[in-house]
C-alpha cells in the first residue's frame, strides 16, 4: 500500500497515482508506510516517534533505528492534574527530540497505535503542521522484519540539533469535548439525532460488564456501562488485525455509515482516557474526511466517577 511517498509527486506517473490516492483516503498525506520510512530515516527534515504507554514492553525491547521516544504518562499528560503538558514543556520536549515547528514528525506506537493517535491529536491541538502516522507501526514493522535497534537504557534524543519550536496556537474548541458539553446536548435531546456519540470501547466495557480493559487492571471507573445515546464500534474494526494497517475507505464508510454515522452529522468520540477515542477520530475525520469530528477526553475514566449522570448499560444505547 502506498500513502506519503507520493504526498508530493514528481513526474506524470507519480500524479496520476497521486490522484488515485487522493480519490481513497481523504487525507492520504497523514500516512506512511513501512517504505517510506526507510527512505526517510536518515532525512534531517525528518523526525521519527515512538509514542508508547509502556515503553518497556515496547520501545525499550526495540524500535525503529534513530526514534525517539515520547510517553504518555511523562511527555503528553500533565504531570499534576488530569490534562494535557503545558504547551511550554511541549516545546521542550520537541527541541529535545531535534523537532523544529517545520520538521516532519511520523509517529508509531505500542497497542496499535492507540498513542501515536493521541499524541497525533496533542500535535494538531498545539498547531504542528506536518505529522503523520506510521500505518500499521510496530506490528507492519516486525511482520516485514525491518531493522530495529534495542538494548537502549536511555531514548535518543537529538538535542545537539539546535532545533527550536514554538507553540504558535492552540486549538482545543476544535478538537476537544467537555463533560458538561454532552450533559447539556443530552439533556437537549440532541444526542443520537444532529450529535452522534461514538463509544471506541469492547463490547464488555460498553455494556458495563467490565470497567477497563485487560491492559488496564489498576485503572478501573467506580460503575460500569455507557452515555445513553453512544453507539458502540470498537476501535478494532477500523483495522487489519493482522497488519495493524487501517482498512480501506469503502470497508471504513461502510463500518460507520451502517449505524448512522455520516459526514452530515456531529460526531464526537469517547472510551476510557481517550487513546482509542484518537485512533477512532483520526478515522474518521482524516481517513473519511468529516467535517465536525471531536474527542471526549475525560471519557469513561470521567464519566464512570462522577456523581449523577446519567449511564445506560446493556448493548442498547
Amino acid at each position: 500500500m502506498i500513502y506519503a511517498k507520493y504526498a508530493y509527486p514528481n513526474n506524470f506517473i507519480d500524479l496520476i497515482i497521486f490522484e488515485f490516492i487522493c480519490m481513497d483516503y481523504a487525507h492520504p498525506e497523514v500516512l506512511v508506510d513501512t517504505e517510506w520510512v526507510v527512505n526517510h530515516l536518515k532525512d534531517p527534515k525528518v523526525k521519527i516517534v515512538e509514542v508508547d504507554y509502556d515503553p518497556s514492553t515496547a520501545y525499550f525491547v526495540w524500535h525503529i533505528p534513530g526514534a525517539s521516544l515520547l510517553t504518555w504518562k511523562d511527555h503528553i499528560r500533565h504531570s499534576v492534574r488530569r490534562d494535557f503538558v503545558e504547551p511550554d514543556q511541549f516545546a521542550k520536549f520537541m527541541e529535545e527530540r531535534g523537532i523544529s515547528n517545520d520538521t516532519t514528525v511520523v509517529l508509531y506506537g505500542d497497542y496499535n497505535n492507540w498513542f501515536a493517535a493521541y499524541a497525533f491529536w496533542v500535535f494538531k491541538v498545539y498547531g504542528h503542521e506536518d505529522v503523520r502516522l506510521f500505518n500499521g507501526g510496530r506490528t507492519k514493522w516486525a511482520r516485514e522484519n525491518r531493522p530495529t535497534c534495542g538494548g537502549h537504557q536511555e531514548p535518543h534524543y537529538y538535542k545537539e540539533t539546535g532545533a527550536k519550536y514554538v507553540v504558535k496556537r492552540v486549538d482545543w474548541g476544535g478538537h476537544r469535548v467537555y463533560a458538561w458539553e454532552i450533559l447539556n446536548r443530552l439533556n437537549k435531546g440532541e444526542v443520537g439525532k444532529s450529535l452522534m456519540l461514538v463509544d471506541v470501547r469492547s463490547s464488555k466495557e460498553y455494556t458495563g460488564e467490565i470497567t477497563a480493559p485487560p491492559e488496564y487492571p489498576n485503572e478501573h471507573a467506580q460503575v460500569g456501562g455507557h452515555i445513553p445515546g453512544a453507539i458502540n464500534i470498537p476501535w478494532s474494526l477500523a483495522v487489519n488485525p493482522d497488519t495493524g494497517e487501517f482498512k480501506m475507505p469503502d470497508e471504513l464508510r461502510r463500518l460507520y455509515e451502517q449505524y448512522g454515522i455520516t459526514p452530515d452529522k456531529e460526531v464526537i468520540t469517547y472510551c476510557r482516557i481517550a487513546e482509542r477515542a484518537s485512533h477512532t477520530w483520526f478515522v474518521l475525520k482524516y481517513l473519511l474526511g468529516y467535517p465536525s469530528v471531536r474527542v471526549y477526553d475525560g471519557s469513561w475514566a470521567e464519566w464512570g466517577n462522577m456523581v449523577g449522570v446519567p449511564i445506560k448499560k446493556g448493548q442498547e444505547p
